[in-house]
C-alpha cells in the first residue's frame, strides 16, 4: 500500500512531546521524512527520530527556540540541506499564557507573540523559498482564538487569534504557487500541559459538547490530512478540532 506522503519532508516545530510528538510521528507513518525542533527536552525529542526511524523513514531533531528568529530560519536550512528539499511546514511550538490581564507583562507579551505569530511568519517565509508546488504549511492554533471561555486568558488568546489571519494571508500569497495555508484549532487535548486530570480539567470538561477531552493523535491526524493529497483544494481555512467547544 502506497504511503500519502511518501517521498515528502516535514518540519515540525516543538515536535518534542505533546501535540507536536504526535504530529511527527504520524507523519512518520504516513511516509514523510520528518524533522523536528525543540527547545529543552532534547531526550524526549531524540525518542521521537527514534520511534520515526523505527519506522523505516528518516527524522532528525533540532535544537530550535522558537523565541529565536534566526534558530527558526536555521531549522528551516537545515531541513533543506540534510534532506534536499522541505514539502510539509508545521508550526506546532507554543507557551501557554494565563494570568490576569492587568498584571500581565511586556515581556511576557513579546515572548508569547514571538513564539506563536512571528515563528509561524519566519518559518512560512524561509520555507516559501523552498517549497514547491503542492507544498504545505500548517499552524497549530487554538479554539481559544474564537471563544474564550474564561477571564485570564486574553494575550494567548491574541496570539492565536493573529495566526488565522496569517494563515488567511499566506493562503492568499502562496496560492499562485500551488502552496496551501491552514490552522488547526485544538480545543482540550490531554497531554502534559493540559491534563484530562488537572485543576482546570472540569471547567473544560464543562464546556465540551462531547464531553470528554481530545487526544493528541486526533490533533495529529487533522494534520495528516491537510498535509495530504485529499487536502489539495483546501487553504486559507480553520479545522477545528475540538470536541464542540466552539460550537
Amino acid at each position: 500500500m502506497s504511503l500519502p506522503l511518501a517521498g515528502k519532508v516535514a518540519l515540525v516545530t516543538g515536535g518534542s512531546r505533546g501535540i507536536g510528538a504526535a504530529i511527527a510521528r504520524r507523519l512518520g507513518a504516513d511516509g514523510a521524512d520528518v524533522v523536528l525542533t525543540y527547545a529543552r527536552a532534547a531526550d524526549q525529542a531524540q525518542a521521537v527520530a527514534a520511534q520515526i526511524q523505527a519506522g523505516g523513514r528518516r527524522a532528525l531533531a533540532l535544537a530550535a527556540d522558537s523565541a529565536d528568529p534566526q534558530a527558526v530560519i536555521a531549522a528551516v536550512e537545515r531541513t533543506v540541506a540534510e534532506f534536499g528539499r522541505i514539502d510539509i511546514v508545521v508550526n506546532n511550538a507554543g507557551v501557554f499564557a494565563y494570568g490576569p490581564f492587568e498584571e500581565e507583562t511586556a515581556e511576557n507579551y513579546e515572548r508569547v507573540m514571538a513564539i506563536h505569530v512571528r515563528a509561524p511568519f519566519v518559518a512560512a517565509q524561509a520555507a516559501s523559498r523552498h517549497l514547491p508546488r503542492g507544498g504545505r504549511i500548517i499552524t497549530i492554533g487554538s479554539c481559544l482564538g474564537e471563544r474564550v471561555g474564561a477571564p485570564g486568558m486574553a494575550l494567548y488568546s491574541l496570539s492565536k487569534a493573529a495566526v488565522v489571519g496569517l494563515s488567511k494571508g499566506l493562503a492568499q500569497d502562496l496560492g499562485k504557487r500551488g502552496i496551501t495555508v491552514n490552522t488547526v484549532q485544538p480545543g482540550p487535548i490531554d497531554t502534559d500541559m493540559n491534563p484530562a486530570d488537572g485543576e482546570a480539567a472540569d471547567h473544560q470538561r464543562a464546556g465540551l459538547p462531547l464531553g470528554e477531552f481530545g487526544k493528541a493523535e486526533d490533533i495529529a491526524a487533522a494534520v495528516a490530512y491537510l498535509a495530504g493529497p485529499g487536502a489539495a483544494f483546501v487553504t486559507g481555512t480553520q479545522l477545528s478540532v475540538d470536541g464542540g467547544f466552539s460550537a
